[in-house]
């Protein structure tokens, strides 16, 4: 018997927006806001610092130490590896520390070391616990301490510390259940986000039909996934008469939602089915979610659309971190949505993280064109 493996070569594309005055300056004031929102976090991830002792661990490596080596050092749990290395970008973006990617003679890249800077040099004890004479580090605690295990960070150190479930995400393990299912049990919460999405669809969608209206040409039908009470597809199929728009949502969602000209609103389960269209609309909807969540997402959405020759295609709106990298407040900002939504079980990824994602669901083919904090990505079977 022979076995024949099948490999899939994505092949991206890069397109630059030439994007009016007008849609330059909203989009940038989003990034503003959004920076001035989250920067708590960065309050957030210094304190998880200091409670895991990282410029101390740092310090008795030299002052240069990789992932794993920092990992160790603090004693967690190496399923904990990636969600370190996020809440140490954040800290590296903010320069609390430094990053050097390490080359071998061979020219392979191996795990990058994180290093001191003279910031994090405030931060660090001698050798037997006490604090050196230049250590901030008391201070810094003590102006940090609101947030120590508190709401606002989750627990994130409490999570980094436990053991028994790694599956549990920092909300999980703080409240007994996910976000999306104490929305099932809260009506305030539920109400909360889905007037949260609506407002980002009244800002983002416009823009997007106005500038990116392309990018729903030549389909005649669109399934608007986790679209909440409707706020995108009443834009689009407003934009776009000919469009068949529907909105899928759990039943919960759907049951608050308005009557919309041109929408049809159907309960359901996207990890279940996706009803077929030529389009999937998937606005802030993968970031929500882990690796294995998304991929199997993908798959249902690649089975709801017909052939890229026959139009089938999956719209995605998301961040993609890193797509403008001369911009440092975009960077930052995104890096700090990244472990907010961390907090939650979600991922704000990098290309190479949403092209890892997109060829194990099956797809050849992306194109991302920046959106000012987020991306659009069509994707194609």
């Amino acid at each position: 018997m022979v076995f024949l493996s099948v490999s899939f070569v994505i092949h991206p594309q890069h397109n630059t927006m030439a994007l009016s005055k007008e849609s330059k300056a909203l989009l940038q004031a989003q990034v503003e806001l959004w920076n001035q929102t989250l920067s708590f976090m960065k309050s957030v991830a210094l304190a998880v610092a200091l409670d895991l002792r990282i410029p101390d661990t740092l310090r008795h490596h030299g002052g240069a130490a990789t992932l794993p080596q920092i990992l160790s050092g603090i004693g967690i749990n190496p399923c904990k590896l990636a969600s370190l290395r996020r809440h140490m970008r954040v800290l590296t973006v903010a320069g609390t520390f430094a990053i050097q990617p390490s080359e071998t003679s061979s020219g392979r890249h191996d795990e990058p070391v994180y290093k001191l800077t003279t910031v994090s040099c405030l931060l660090t004890g001698d050798d037997v616990g006490e604090n050196t004479a230049s250590s901030l580090s008391p201070m810094l605690s003590h102006v940090l301490y609101p947030f120590h295990d508190s709401v606002l960070s989750v627990g994130l150190t409490a999570w980094f510390r436990h053991d028994e479930e790694p599956s549990k995400c920092p909300y999980a393990l703080m409240h007994g259940v996910t976000l999306w299912e104490m929305c099932g049990s809260s009506e305030a919460l539920n109400a909360s986000i889905n007037n949260a999405m609506a407002a980002d669809s009244r800002f983002l969608v416009p823009i997007v039909v106005e500038e990116c209206g392309g990018i729903f040409r030549g389909i005649d039908s669109l399934v608007d996934v986790a679209g909440g009470v409707g706020g995108a597809a009443a834009t689009i199929a407003a934009a776009f008469p000919s469009l068949k728009c529907m909105v899928l949502d759990l039943p919960h969602v759907i049951a608050k939602a308005p009557s919309v000209s041109n929408v049809q609103f159907v309960a359901g389960d996207m990890f279940e089915s996706i009803p077929p269209a030529n389009a999937i609309f998937l606005k802030y909807v993968l970031h929500d979610w882990g690796d294995d969540k998304c991929i199997k997402l993908l798959k249902n959405c690649k089975q709801a659309i017909p052939s890229r020759d026959a139009g089938g295609k999956i719209i995605i709106i998301d961040i993609v971190v890193g797509s403008s990298p001369s911009d440092i407040k975009l960077l930052e900002t995104q890096v700090l949505c990244d472990l907010y939504f961390m907090e939650i079980g979600g991922v704000e990824r990098d290309e190479q993280e949403w092209k890892k994602i997109f060829l194990a669901a099956g797809f050849k083919d992306y194109n991302i064109m920046p959106l000012g904090l987020r991306s659009i990505i069509e994707l194609y079977p």
